[in-house]
């Protein structure tokens, strides 16, 4: 009996010797086609709900794994899940505390930037709040070890800028904003390791012929999108007809316009975003045709994610409900498209009617309701021009 226990006992601390050997997770880094960070594994036809896109390259803790995502831990408390064609697996990683260094706030002729040094590529989150307006940055694994902030007088936008410990290893960073309206932002690494919050300042003169307005004409190729209840049209033949009426009722204004698309061309989420960063526009504006399961089911919506870029979309919905003869659907937010993602400029997506109610449908075929929901656009738009 006394060989039998004995046995066990050495085998439980092979067994815990071993289990020590072989940690329970490895690192990743990001590769650079946009990969972002998932609150959780559930899935719908827009994919999981997105936390954040993040840049090349950056490092993140794989703990788990649940078919296409891996679990990655952020923090103590907190984690995220990332698809697995967005990382690749990676060695030589500082696990040692990560600590921030000197900070400067300047600005250059079109930027007003806050850049931060770190010892690490580390993941990020980042949200807009309203009242006052203000761009909160969590960096996840960082440690204050700021001792000065320099901020030079070539900023434009950004009035404050200032950091919390809200946990040991989250560094919470405040950029507050001039003015109420959020125009845009990009974080990225920059110099290897020096996080970067690049912020767009507000146009000196708010008017459509100063501005550069980014149309996206929805789907497109390969992807048709919904088709019409009695005639089969294709979402993605008349949400281009719409974007070309758009783009000339801007022209008119004398409006500089930029278009993902200007025939029936196949684009991916990716290749259009990438291609709006490089444009680099003051607005964007995207076209698409609704569809329900219930054909009773009608009417105008416009949608955002983030709240400092709703007021466009609410300006553009009220103007939508004028003289459309359009019921009106809703103004929705938190809305998870892939357009909506990018903070880099306040984006609006606009699901002009439904193809599947027979009313809203006959709307559509009409070319004079086309050029009507252009006016009403553009409309909207001058009204949140001149409220800001």
């Amino acid at each position: 009996m006394k060989i039998i226990f004995a046995f066990i006992l050495i085998f439980s601390c092979l067994n815990a010797i071993s289990q020590e050997s072989s940690p329970a997770f490895f690192y990743v880094k990001t590769t650079d086609s946009l990969p972002f960070l998932k609150y959780g594994i559930g899935e719908d036809r827009l994919g999981g709900a997105k936390m954040t896109f993040l840049d090349s390259n950056i490092i993140l803790k794989v703990v788990d794994s649940f078919n296409t995502d891996y679990k990655v831990q952020l923090s103590k408390f907190h984690s995220a899940y990332i698809n697995k064609k967005k990382v690749e697996v990676t060695t030589g990683v500082n696990t040692l505390e990560h600590l921030t260094d000197s900070w400067k706030v300047w600005g250059d002729s079109s930027f007003d930037y806050v850049s931060i040094k770190l010892d690490e590529k580390l993941p990020y989150t980042s949200r807009m709040e309203i009242d006052p307006s203000r761009i909160v940055v969590d960096i996840f694994g960082a440690t204050s070890n700021t001792n000065w902030i320099t901020q030079l007088s070539s900023v434009k936008e950004i009035k404050n800028a200032w950091y919390e410990q809200p946990e040991d290893d989250v560094m919470r960073v405040f950029i507050e904003l001039r003015h109420p309206m959020f125009w845009g932002y990009t974080i990225y690494y920059d110099e290897l390791t020096k996080l970067t919050i690049r912020v767009k300042r507000q146009p000196k003169i708010l008017a459509l012929n100063h501005l550069t307005i980014a149309v996206d004409a929805g789907h497109g190729g390969d992807n048709i999108g919904a088709t019409g209840n009695i005639s089969n049209i294709k979402e993605k033949d008349y949400t281009l007809l719409i974007a070309k009426q758009l783009e000339t009722a801007l022209k008119l204004r004398k409006t500089k316009v930029v278009m993902t698309r200007t025939k029936d061309t196949t684009l991916s989420m990716p290749e259009r975003i990438n291609f709006l960063r490089q444009k680099n526009p003051d607005l964007l504006i995207s076209i698409h045709l609704n569809s329900g399961d219930i054909d009773t089911t009608s009417g105008v919506s416009t949608y955002y994610r983030y709240i400092g870029f709703r007021p466009l979309s609410q300006a553009i919905l009220k103007s939508m409900l004028q003289g459309t003869g359009l019921h009106e659907y809703g103004n929705v937010g938190s809305f998870n498209f892939s357009l909506s993602g990018p903070t880099d400029y306040p984006n609006c997506l606009v699901e002009v009617a439904f193809l599947s109610n027979r009313s809203d449908e006959k709307k559509i075929l009409n070319p004079k309701f086309r050029k009507l929901v252009a006016q009403r656009i553009v409309a909207g738009i001058e009204d949140f021009l001149k409220k800001l």
